[in-house]
């Protein structure tokens, strides 16, 4: 996976999650790379990449650092994870990814974004797989506030 790829998520996540809370503080923990499949904390958004790349970009977190974000984000409490929290942690993953994409637009990559899909629950999997059934390497980075941690979950390949 290229860096070139990875760098306008990282800052994008950072930045577009400073705006959104009112300033809040986001900090980027240590990045690690992840080839298997990997338990999700509860609240999930996967938009997928196609184009010159292919891909996806999770953006994953607890069901309880969704709805400090989801309530940040609103500026009002949201104690419920009801129809606006979703739309809300779903709008947020566009906006970065949105962003990124633009960057990486501007750097001469081409390719386009499908609309987020949104999966809430316990025990969920979430497996990358390429050609014949292996695992595909996924870069994560997790993004720390008073929210809680937001792990920036991207699999990004050269379209073969």
């Amino acid at each position: 996976m290229r860096v070139e790829y990875i760098n306008p998520f990282v800052e994008t996540s950072c930045s577009v999650l400073h705006d959104v809370m009112g300033g809040m503080d986001v900090k980027r923990g240590e990045l690690y790379l992840k080839s298997t499949a990997m338990p999700v904390m509860g609240v999930t958004v996967l938009v997928g990449l196609t184009g010159d790349v292919e891909g996806r970009v999770l953006f994953d977190m607890t069901n309880e650092t969704a709805l400090k974000v989801a309530s940040a984000m609103n500026g009002e409490e949201i104690t419920d994870f009801d129809d606006l929290a979703k739309a809300t942690i779903s709008e947020l993953a566009n906006l970065i990814t949105a962003q990124a994409v633009t960057k990486l637009h501007d750097l001469g990559f081409r390719f386009d974004l499908t609309p987020p899909a949104l999966f809430v629950g316990q025990n969920m999997e979430i497996a990358a797989l390429g050609g014949s059934g292996q695992n595909v390497e996924a870069l994560i980075v997790p993004l720390i506030s008073e929210c809680g941690k937001i792990e920036v979950n991207v699999s990004i390949r050269e379209r073969i």
